[in-house]
C-alpha cells in the first residue's frame, strides 16, 4: 500500500533552472535529465510500479522566475499536471552579483505567487516547492547570501500561504558539508553532484511520504 501523496496515474511535473534540467533532452518530452528529477522519478517507479505515475521534466537551465513566467502556459498549464514541484530562485539571486541584475524579493515572490495560484485555478494542480541553495565555494556564494536568504524566506511563507509541500534543502546541504566537502556536493556551489542531486532526490521522495529503500 502506497503511503505517497501522489496516487495512481497521476503526472508529475518538475519545472526550474539548470539543476532541474540537468541536461535533459529538449526535443524529447519524456526526457528527465540526469539529476533529482530523473532519480526521484526512477526511485518511485521502483517503489510504487502499481501507481503508473508519469514525470515530465521542464527545467530550463538559466532560467529565472521571470522566465517560467513567459513560458508557463505551454510548459506548465498545457499539460495539466497533478502534481508540479517547482525549483526556481538562485538564479534570480546570482545575477544581482555577476550580471547586475537586480530582482527584489517582493518582486520574484509576487510573480512566483501569481504562477502558483494560476495553476491551482486553471488545472487544481497540487504543489510542491523545492527551496533554493548554494553553497560557499567562491566569494559571490557568499555575497550571493543576501540576496538568496530572503527569497528562501519568502518561498517558505508562500508555500505555507498556498498550502504546498515544501522541500527544504538549503540547511541539508549546509548540514551535508559536515560529512563531504563542498566540491563533493555542488564542485561550483550551485550545480550538483551525482550524489548532491541524489541527496535531492531523497528528501524529495520522503516530502511526498514515498517510503522505500531510499
Amino acid at each position: 500500500m502506497s503511503g505517497s501523496v501522489i496516487k495512481s496515474n497521476e503526472t508529475v511535473l518538475f519545472i526550474g533552472d539548470s539543476i532541474t534540467d540537468a541536461a535533459r533532452d529538449y526535443h524529447d518530452p519524456h526526457s528527465l535529465g540526469s539529476g533529482y528529477a530523473f532519480m526521484a522519478a526512477g526511485l518511485f517507479g521502483a517503489m510504487y510500479p502499481e501507481l503508473g505515475v508519469k514525470f515530465l521534466n521542464r527545467g530550463i537551465s538559466g532560467n529565472r522566475v521571470i522566465d517560467l513566467e513567459g513560458r508557463w502556459q505551454e510548459d506548465c498549464l498545457a499539460l495539466k499536471p497533478d502534481w508540479v514541484s517547482v525549483m526556481i530562485g538562485i538564479n534570480d539571486a546570482m545575477r544581482r552579483y555577476d550580471r547586475d541584475q537586480h530582482l527584489p524579493t517582493e518582486t520574484f515572490i509576487g510573480i512566483y505567487r501569481k504562477l502558483l495560484l494560476k495553476t491551482v485555478e486553471t488545472c487544481g494542480s497540487k504543489l510542491i516547492l523545492v527551496e533554493p541553495f548554494v553553497l560557499p565555494h567562491a566569494e559571490i556564494h557568499r555575497q550571493c547570501r543576501e540576496d538568496l536568504d530572503p527569497k528562501i524566506h519568502a518561498i517558505r511563507d508562500l508555500a505555507e500561504e498556498v498550502g504546498a509541500i515544501y522541500v527544504p534543502l538549503d540547511g541539508l546541504f549546509a548540514q551535508a558539508r559536515a560529512r563531504a566537502s563542498i566540491e563533493y556536493w555542488a564542485p561550483d556551489g550551485v550545480h550538483p553532484t551525482p550524489a548532491g542531486h541524489a541527496l535531492m532526490a531523497r528528501a524529495w521522495l520522503q516530502a511526498v511520504g514515498a517510503s522505500g529503500p531510499l
